[in-house]
């Protein structure tokens, strides 16, 4: 069980992020949860692993996504606070490899749920079901909207849009990235994305700056 000081801290993080949940489930994962940090830049999920645990976002943001035997990235979808990998809630529940990664974009804290204790949530707190599966809802359709990006879009609506949903995930206008790491998310070349991106400047949508985007739509 967890120190008083420990627990209250959960609380905090389950009241602010998962406020839906019932006040015995907030109890009991505060009791049982860990909390673990992590650096801008370090890894949460490898491909290969067994998950001890899952884990709830409550501060930062995550990268999820596949990486191919090339050495090449492809973006599934970003985890922000308030928000849970379906992939990995899978994965732990029928304790099976993971064929993703994970990624801290900047400092990210996580609450980590042993996987022990899932067969147990789902059967006795109604809003843990509840959340499981809207966080296998809304996974799924950003699964469909990559992939329609990549099937029906041209590389210059998929960039302005990838841009987009970055500022708002992080709250703010200055997006901090660089042109390669644009490109592995969106599958193509560190030429044509910063190719595009000038072409934009040029239009007035965003000022480039180093490792920085700011935009103005």
């Amino acid at each position: 069980m967890n120190t008083p000081s420990l627990q209250a801290a959960i609380q905090d993080y389950l009241t602010t992020y998962f406020s839906s949940f019932e006040r015995e489930l907030k109890d009991i994962l505060a009791e049982q949860c860990s909390i673990k940090h992590f650096a801008a830049g370090e890894q949460l999920m490898q491909t290969g692993q067994y998950f001890k645990s899952t884990m709830l976002i409550v501060k930062g943001l995550v990268k999820v996504y596949r990486e191919g035997g090339d050495g090449g990235e492809f973006f599934v979808y970003h985890l922000e606070p308030g928000s849970a990998c379906a992939l990995s809630m899978i994965c732990a529940t029928k304790q099976e490899k993971s064929e993703i990664l994970a990624t801290a974009v900047e400092e990210t804290t996580a609450l980590l749920i042993p996987i022990a204790m899932m067969d147990d949530l789902m059967r006795k707190y109604k809003t843990w079901y509840y959340f499981v599966l809207e966080t296998y809802r809304s996974r799924f359709e950003e699964l469909l909207e990559v992939i329609d990006h990549v099937a029906f879009r041209g590389m210059d609506e998929r960039l302005d849009y990838y841009l987009q949903k970055l500022s708002k995930q992080q709250d703010s206008k200055l997006i901090i990235t660089t042109h390669q790491q644009i490109a592995n998310d969106l599958g193509s070349s560190r030429e044509v994305i910063s190719r595009l991106l000038k072409k934009m400047e040029q239009h007035g949508k965003v000022v480039l700056g180093r490792n920085t985007i700011q935009l103005f739509t």
